[in-house]
């Protein structure tokens, strides 16, 4: 028994140590050179090709590779009809607007001009801006949530149950985006969804856990 304890205690001292280890590497990369932004939400430039007709994604595609080749691109389609075409990048030279407008005229028989065509710049959207709207929503699913574990679990201890729940919620938030500061995964449109999953995810963990705590509670009252 006393072996078995010491095994855990050395297996919980090297989970501690991993966790630590990840979350200090993704403050050092945050602060030193920050988290990775998807295209879209990077300062980058925009330029709105009107075709007159039907298009490919596709077709764009290839010209925006041959022009920009290795660069990412995001290409929509835009306006009603859905004939003009908005490449973004993070940067559009002169020589590669020229490119750009030449090849899409050889494409699709367009007369399309220089100067009839502006290159615009898009400024960075912030972090703070991209949670924006979510925040208001998680706080108060998050304050009825804790109101039920406070409620469900109060033969535990209702400040015990509360406060572990906050703190590894939050611990685990930091783990996810100390992780993706590592790996440098794009902070986007899959951010939201990645944060939301891993909080139900722990919020299972915690109900699981603070059940088994409250069924030996039980059992103890009961002998």
């Amino acid at each position: 028994m006393e072996e078995n304890k010491k095994k855990m205690s050395k297996k919980s001292k090297i989970i501690i140590a991993i966790i630590a280890v990840i979350i200090i590497a993704g403050i050092a990369i945050t602060a030193t050179i920050g988290l990775n932004f998807d295209l879209r939400y990077q300062e980058s430039k925009s330029i709105q090709l009107y075709l007159e007709k039907d298009f490919n994604i596709s077709d764009i595609k290839q010209i925006t590779d041959e022009v920009m080749p290795g660069e990412k691109v995001i290409i929509q389609k835009v306006e009603v009809f859905e004939d003009t075409v908005n490449i973004i990048a993070k940067d559009i030279t002169d020589e590669q607007k020229q490119s750009l407008i030449d090849k899409v005229n050889e494409k699709y028989g367009t007369e399309l001009s220089v100067d009839n065509v502006e290159v615009e710049s898009i400024p960075n959207t912030r972090g703070r801006d991209i949670i924006k709207p979510y925040i208001v929503p998680f706080l108060i699913a998050t304050l009825i949530i804790l109101v039920y574990i406070a409620f469900r679990y109060s033969k535990i201890g209702v400040i015990k149950t509360v406060a572990e729940t906050v703190i590894i919620s939050i611990l685990v938030q930091v783990i996810l985006l100390s992780i993706m500061a590592i790996t440098r995964i794009p902070i986007g449109v899959i951010t939201i969804p990645l944060v939301i999953t891993a909080y139900l995810l722990t919020l299972v963990g915690l109900t699981t856990y603070f059940e088994k705590q409250l069924a030996n509670k039980n059992d103890e009252a009961g002998k």
